[in-house]
């Protein structure tokens, strides 16, 4: 067997063999198969495509070109989420400590953010003391303890993934649906979890544009799941415009701490309770995810979540009295409103170029390496639909250099666009995808 003779096949369209998928995988983790060819055999990939099965083999050896996370000792079934990417994407934060309180133990590996797109672990290094690399008999105890905890994930889980991700990023092969979902799959599959949850992004600020591009990739990661017995469910989300109303990094632990007090936004909201609702079916604590959204919604109005919450960031040496005074969280130099230009319903947003504003800012990085400014960022309560007066504060510039901030809120403005019609009200759940089927939750 030789590399060249499975570019070869792939080129032509023929569906790779698992030993062959296994032997370039492998090869190129050790350093024994170069960058070129690899580059090659990535490009056939993107241009031929993989079928199911074909995928399912790359993930599995990816998997195996690490070290996996044995979560056996965690009590329970161990459920996880992931997110494809997005703006505002608040998510996890809340989620994690929702879905603990109820009783299903999250044990979630989480990653940085890069380019337009916010990083789990970020946002937590902003909480004073918040340990995020853990050893694993730590992190499995804490847990054990609390329910829940978020770390770094192991640079020594999935070796292929990284190498063959930087590759992809340089050889324009990032947007093919075999690779993205293997390289999303093998993490979670290698990071112990026992059921999957996924939240697939679509629109301007996601990395899938189009709807039927969310759904295959959607569906490829739900098969793969189930193909090595890890129950997954996928459900669609919009990221035509930012989820929550921030987006930075101790800005975001400030909206996850409102959303436990039960003053979130209605959009970021409805993401958690649905996401969360399926972790406690998935995790055998509700009869349905219908049972389970209630569950999540109780856990905010008892408070349960938030003291969840607490424990958390206790359990992992942060400070939890920043959920009574967020002064304690690193805080700009500079607050500049944006104000509208003029009277109108905001019909449309540049997502991703929101996004990339607020890493101009220095709340994200545009290479992996970058340092970041976790005090930055942007607040944007506002969402398409709604009606703005002239003059009336529609954004909130946080930034610690007062004249790229104020350059910032010139940008902004260019990046929403108002009408003076009625604009309407974007969907937010699309559809929801599982072996059995795919449902649309959305009108038209």
């Amino acid at each position: 067997m030789n590399i060249i003779d499975i570019i070869e096949k792939k080129k032509y369209g023929s569906a790779l063999e698992g030993k062959e998928i296994d032997y370039f995988v492998q090869g190129y983790s050790k350093g024994e198969i170069p960058d070129y060819q690899i580059s090659a055999l990535l490009m056939a990939i993107w241009c031929r495509g993989m079928n199911k099965e074909e995928t399912a083999e790359l993930t599995l050896s990816m998997v195996r070109s690490g070290k996996t996370i044995d979560l056996s000792k965690i009590k329970g079934i161990k459920v996880d989420k992931h997110s494809s990417g997005g703006v505002a994407d608040t998510v996890s934060l809340p989620l994690v400590a929702l879905v603990a309180a109820n009783g299903v133990p999250v044990a979630k590996m989480s990653g940085r953010g890069l380019g337009h797109t916010g990083g789990t672990i970020d946002k937590l290094e902003s909480i004073p003391g918040f340990k995020v690399e853990i050893p694993i008999d730590e992190f499995i105890n804490i847990v054990n303890k609390v329910g829940g905890a978020i770390v770094a994930q192991s640079s020594e889980l999935v070796i292929a993934d990284k190498k063959m991700y930087a590759l992809r990023d340089v050889t324009g092969t990032v947007d093919s649906i075999p690779l993205i979902a293997s390289s999303i799959m093998s993490k979670k599959i290698a990071s112990g979890a026992d059921a999957i949850v996924l939240d697939v992004k679509v629109g301007k600020g996601a990395f899938m544009k189009k709807l039927n591009d969310a759904r295959k990739l959607a569906k490829t990661m739900v098969e793969i799941g189930d193909s090595v017995g890890r129950e997954t469910v996928a459900y669609i989300t919009d990221m035509n415009q930012p989820l929550g109303d921030a987006i930075g990094n101790s800005i975001e632990v400030e909206e996850a701490v409102n959303v436990l007090n039960g003053k979130g936004g209605k959009r970021l909201v409805e993401v958690i309770k649905t996401l969360g609702g399926e972790m406690l079916y998935l995790g055998g604590k509700a009869k349905s995810s219908a049972e389970g959204k209630k569950m999540i919604e109780n856990a905010i109005e008892n408070g349960s979540g938030l003291k969840k919450f607490k424990e958390i960031i206790a359990a992992q040496g942060g400070n939890p009295e920043i959920t009574e005074d967020f002064s304690l969280l690193p805080q700009p130099k500079f607050r500049i409103p944006v104000k509208a230009e003029e009277d109108g319903y905001i019909k449309e947003m540049e997502t991703e170029e929101i996004g990339k504003l607020a890493a101009f800012l220095g709340a994200g990085r545009m290479k992996k390496g970058d340092k970041i400014n976790l005090a930055v960022g942007i607040m944007l309560p506002k969402k398409v639909g709604d009606f703005v007066k002239k003059g009336e504060d529609i954004a909130t510039i946080l930034s610690d250099d007062r004249e790229k901030g104020k350059e910032a809120a010139k940008e902004l403005l260019k990046l929403i666009k108002f009408s003076k019609n009625p604009a309407k009200p974007l969907p937010l759940i699309y559809y929801k995808i599982s072996k059995e089927g795919e449902e649309k939750l959305f009108n038209e």
